[in-house]
């Protein structure tokens, strides 16, 4: 059903935050004041409340965070697509345990809103692949996670 809103995650969105996913985050351009997106797949739910997520510390997604703190997730799950606005910040700027230099964003959700079309549901989630060395994705992949849950 389309459109409900809540203020915080519904119990299947939280567990489909539990482990990394393909999600979209909608950011404002720091230069242009225009919609900026970008893909990303570090992202974890320390509660129903807020969003943690990983990402280079000198990405544009930082840089606009910084200037304006609105955000929206967009998350294809239970069969549906959400949008979860909410106030960013960074956390920590350099991440420990991680080899690379990667900031940690924290978000507190204002809302969650099912977004999907009337009359219609997700059939089949979004699926990806690592392109480079598997071994090191998935041991990157490990201690990202890892230190997500851990912060």
């Amino acid at each position: 059903m389309a459109n409900e809103v809540e203020q915080t995650l519904i119990e299947p969105l939280f567990q489909a935050l539990q482990k990394e996913r393909f999600v979209t985050i909608a950011t404002i351009d720091h230069e242009t004041g225009g919609p900026n997106v970008s893909a990303i797949s570090w992202i974890y739910a320390p509660s129903e409340k807020r969003l943690y997520f990983a990402v280079d510390n000198r990405s544009r997604i930082v840089q606009n965070i910084q200037k304006n703190p609105l955000v929206v997730i967009t998350l294809i799950a239970n069969e549906s697509t959400y949008s979860i606005s909410g106030k960013a910040h960074v956390k920590i700027e350099k991440m420990e345990g991680v080899p690379l230099k990667l900031a940690l964003v924290e978000i507190e959700i204002t809302e969650v809103r099912d977004v999907m079309f009337y009359g219609a549901k997700i059939s089949v989630e979004p699926k990806y692949e690592k392109t480079y060395d598997a071994q090191a994705a998935a041991k990157l992949d490990n201690q990202v996670m890892t230190a997500l849950r851990n912060a």
